[in-house]
């Protein structure tokens, strides 16, 4: 198992975000002996042939207590400890007073959206860029997603654009923190204020990322966390819903648990739920794992700051803008804008190619969530034309363009958070590979 040491996360942690002349030097040279290779992706030496870390980092302390949980035989979290004890931690680790565990962070979203009566005639502001689950969660209560429009620079939902797209039916603001950064909080939760609409933050991304100085998922009215294999803190599947307020917090509680007004109720319910629950494995893997994410998170905060830096000197690449406001990125996703113009005019999906033939696993993240064919039939389907009538659906698909999410998903360059937990040669490694096929692109063109 290829497992970070301590001593390798201090090590990397050390650098921070000062970087001497001789480091700079010495990877202007790498770049310039590697610029001049053949690419690899036809038939020249590859810039990287090792593997970036692994993910996720196993330790014999996540064993441990796999396994006190499998001895205990209570494996469920209605007769165990470690999801209660989860819960209380995380939440003072955000710094919100309640958090309820949940089965997936899409059912975290689930159930803050039946805890916020969100639900048929009541319309739901969304961002295109995101995954697939910010807009299941809305259309499953048979309500509307209103697109708007993406702010390029930042890979966020525009908050300047959200007033203008407000109606009378709007019930909610959805923001996506995507990629671990920050939507514009002050922007979304004034005129959600002004509007008086509640405010769910999508937070699946962003384990510990901050808007001025306060963890994300805790300014809106609930806020939502993913702990799905990919994610920053994990337990293969999982999620949570945090917030200040009580007793919506427990409208939650009772809906993840099928609706019981508490968890010893028996078969007494309070209101219809489903059943969202957290196991008592996963809740122990993310007590177990949370000890290490600041130490993590800090290695991916110094590591994308030097990448950034080392990106930002090539013409054509342009690494994702916070924010102003955000004052921590948690970094699930590194995140830039290739423009093909400085590559010889090399498409986007050549550019990968050789990125990755050079050693560099790449993506093209996501692709436009407003024009996918599931969405019209979605909305076409028997529940939603009982609800709304064929012009209300013209008209929403009318409003739902986004041109700016269009350029967006054509440009969008996307790497892993844990190729952040590795080192600083491991960045200028990526760096060299993306000057080596700049500086071969006319060859990758014409080949």
């Amino acid at each position: 198992m290829n497992a970070l040491s301590r001593r390798h996360f201090l090590k990397a942690v050390s650098v921070g975000g000062a970087f001497s002349g001789l480091t700079a030097r010495a990877s202007t040279f790498r770049a310039s002996a590697t610029a001049n290779g053949r690419p690899a992706l036809i038939g020249g030496t590859p810039v990287r042939n090792q593997r970036f870390p692994s993910w996720p980092v196993i330790t014999a302390k996540d064993e441990q207590t796999w396994m006190e949980v499998f001895r205990t035989k209570r494996w469920n979290r209605l007769n165990g400890t470690y999801v209660d004890q989860f819960e209380k931690t995380w939440a003072e680790r955000l710094g919100t007073q309640h958090c309820v565990a949940t089965s997936s962070g899409t059912s975290a979203l689930v159930t803050s959206v039946n805890a916020l009566e969100i639900g048929p005639g009541d319309e739901v502001i969304v961002p295109p860029y995101t995954f697939v689950a910010t807009i299941n969660a809305v259309l499953l209560q048979h309500a509307l997603p209103v697109f708007v429009d993406s702010d390029r620079e930042t890979f966020q939902i525009d908050a300047r654009k959200i007033e203008a797209a407000i109606t009378k039916r709007t019930r909610c603001v959805l923001p996506v923190h995507l990629g671990g950064g920050s939507a514009d909080l002050d922007t979304i939760l004034s005129v959600a204020r002004k509007h008086s609409i509640v405010v769910l933050e999508d937070a699946c991304q962003s384990h510990l990322g901050e808007w001025r100085g306060r963890k994300v998922g805790t300014w809106g009215d609930l806020g939502c966390f993913s702990f799905q294999a990919s994610k920053n803190l994990n337990s293969g599947e999982g999620g949570a819903i945090v917030g200040g307020n009580a007793a919506l917090i427990e409208v939650a509680r009772s809906f993840h648990n099928q609706g019981r007004a508490a968890p010893d109720a028996g078969f007494s319910w309070a209101r219809n739920g489903d059943n969202r629950r957290l196991t008592e494995f996963q809740g122990a893997l993310l007590l177990a794992q949370l000890e290490r994410l600041e130490e993590q998170s800090r290695v991916r905060e110094s590591n994308a700051a030097y990448l950034t830096k080392l990106l930002g000197e090539i013409p054509g690449i342009q690494p994702a803008r916070m924010i102003d406001g955000c004052t921590r990125n948690a970094y699930h996703l590194y995140m830039f804008r290739y423009a093909a113009t400085q590559f010889s005019n090399l498409p986007r999906q050549r550019f990968l190619k050789a990125l990755q033939a050079e050693g560099i696993p790449c993506s093209p993240g996501y692709s436009p969530l407003n024009k996918e064919p599931f969405l019209k039939q979605t909305l076409s389907s028997r529940g939603f034309r009982h609800i709304y009538s064929e012009k209300e659906i013209k008209a929403l698909e009318d409003r739902n363009v986004c041109p700016e999410n269009d350029k967006l998903c054509q440009e969008a360059v996307w790497f892993t958070q844990n190729m952040l937990l590795g080192t600083i040669g491991d960045m200028e490694q990526i760096a060299d590979a993306v000057r080596k096929v700049q500086t071969q692109s006319a060859l990758l063109v014409h080949s």
